[in-house]
């Protein structure tokens, strides 16, 4: 019989193995069609035990049945479902509008999958090994799974279509000869995209893709050492969470969740270059507990990002950087920990709204961690700080902030303008502590009425002089332009006079730290 001839009545070709009639009577019944052996070992898709021609079906034949395959037995639904089975050729249903359910698992496939501009309504391959699945621009209506497959040659869903889910759950990926292991770009996913546990040796490439739900790569491992980018997505958009997380290990009942207290789990781990530049995060970007390993060139780059929660609870980097310039985010949870040194953090025009710290983190670590994201003068990260906590009704610790700023900045200043910034940090700390003016005033007073106690002080003139007080002589040195009605009318020599002269200057010194500080503390309201 030849192909296509007595099809659509549902007769069997002639020229088929036994185990592909087998194939096309399980198609029409829509059952389970298992070459299994038994033998975990012999069965395993990914061992190095042959499986001969009774465990082997062709990949026209495979082709033809999902194409144009035969009717459904009465009161059937069609569907091709494969376990332990290995399929010779090169499986290429590229154009074609695929309706019958697929699932494959444990399957062996000799050549690479073929599915660029299909259309599918479901498609699972489970445990398969495949030398490369090539899936540009297909399209589901529902999921396609793809968990704890290995692909040798990698696989690309470039502006794929999946109508639900994606699932590439402890999926081992090796990288293309373009040094790409998933090539996503432009992919659309309709709810979930998880890939947690997966293993993935090149770089993970998601540029402007679009997930309707979360992304989940909980306990993946990235790795692309040698080249810029491990993890490569910007202007990704994410509905709801992005998490880079622990998984739990062991259970796939732990799929999808927050692994519980005791549960063996394994960290997100990458090695190499991390870039989510312009992201949109509806809820939430997770980073608990993520190791990345960078070199001094590679950075976890998450420039304009938009979220409206950060949790920046990882393990910090010992080399290379970590960029927030421009990112927006409302709540910033993180811990001292987590953080590079100096040197390796970018926070140029970074905004947040709140701080929420994971365990202790103090003011002075605070203050650490903007200056080591200020290599050079800045004040813009104290200013936000300064902000932030004002608004969570930190006074104190908004005044501490902008202390550290006049002082960073008085760093940069020329000798003469630094000495004056030393002059008002002493004396009222930029004015941010303007009790400290009283102090001095009240210190300078008495010691000036004790020595001029002691001084020799002739009338400037024979008659008119008030009664000497020695008190009121040295306030009325210290207060600039205020007139008590006794520095004008005495004389003093030698180094009296030198007192009197200091006392006068000291007075201007408080005023004008005081007046400068009061400008800056009503500029700011």
């Amino acid at each position: 019989m030849t192909e296509g001839a007595g099809v659509r009545a549902g007769e069997l070709p002639d020229d088929l193995s036994v185990a592909e009639a087998g194939m096309w009577q399980a198609f029409r019944n829509g059952s389970m069609y298992d070459l299994s052996s038994g033998d975990a070992v012999v069965d395993d898709p990914h061992g190095g035990h042959p499986w001969g021609p009774e465990r082997t079906v062709r990949a026209r034949i495979v082709c033809w049945l999902l194409l144009d395959g035969p009717p459904a037995l009465a009161g059937r639904v069609s569907s091709l479902k494969l376990s332990g089975v290995r399929i010779s050729g090169t499986l290429d249903l590229a154009g074609g509008i695929v309706v019958p359910y697929v699932e494959m698992r444990g399957c062996r496939f000799e050549r690479d999958v073929l599915l660029p501009e299909a259309r599918f309504t479901t498609v699972r391959l489970i445990d398969c090994s495949v030398p490369r699945l090539e899936a540009a621009r297909v399209h589901t209506e529902g999921d396609l799974h793809l968990p704890r497959c290995r692909f040798r040659g990698g696989v690309r869903l470039t502006d794929a279509r999946i109508g639900t889910d994606l699932m590439l759950n402890q999926a081992v990926v090796h990288r293309d000869r373009s040094g790409r292991s998933i090539a996503g770009d432009g992919l659309s996913v309709g709810q979930d995209l998880q890939a947690e546990l997966l293993e993935s040796h090149g770089e993970l490439s998601l540029r402007s893709a679009k997930i309707g739900v979360s992304l989940s790569l909980r306990g993946a491992r990235l790795a692309n050492p040698t080249a810029r980018l491990a993890l490569n997505a910007p202007q990704l958009t994410v509905e709801r969470t992005l998490y880079l997380t622990p998984a739990g290990v062991g259970s796939p009942l732990l799929s999808g969740t927050t692994p519980e207290r005791g549960t063996r789990i394994q960290r997100f781990e990458c090695l190499g270059g991390v870039r989510l530049d312009d992201g949109r995060f509806g809820d939430a970007v997770d980073f608990e507990r993520a190791r990345f390993v960078f070199t001094d060139g590679q950075e976890l780059s998450l420039r304009r990002v938009q979220t409206p929660e950060l949790r920046f609870l990882g393990e910090a980097p010992q080399r290379g950087k970590v960029v927030l310039s421009g990112a927006r985010v409302v709540n910033l949870v993180d811990r001292a920990s987590a953080w590079p040194g100096p040197g390796n953090l970018q926070m140029g025009g970074f905004t947040y709204e709140n701080l929420v710290p994971r365990g202790p983190f103090p003011l002075a670590e605070r203050l650490d961690w903007v200056a080591a994201a200020t290599a050079e003068y800045n004040p813009e990260p104290y200013e936000r700080l300064a902000s932030v906590l004002r608004a969570g009704g930190e006074d104190e610790d908004a005044r501490e902030v902008l202390l550290a700023k006049q002082r960073r900045r008085r760093e940069t200043l020329p000798p003469a303008a630094k000495l004056w910034g030393y002059a008002q940090d002493w004396t009222v700390a930029y004015g941010y502590r303007p009790g400290r003016a009283a102090v001095w005033m009240a210190v300078l007073w008495a010691a000036g009425s004790l020595a001029f106690a002691h001084a020799s002080h002739p009338p400037a003139a024979d008659a008119g002089a008030p009664v000497w007080n020695p008190a009121l002589f040295a306030l009325d040195l210290l207060l600039p332009v205020i007139d008590l009605g006794q520095a004008g009318f005495w004389r003093l020599y030698g180094g009296w006079q030198w007192l009197a002269t200091a006392m006068i200057l000291l007075g201007w010194v408080l005023a004008t730290t005081v007046a400068a500080g009061a400008t800056r503390l009503l500029r700011r309201n």
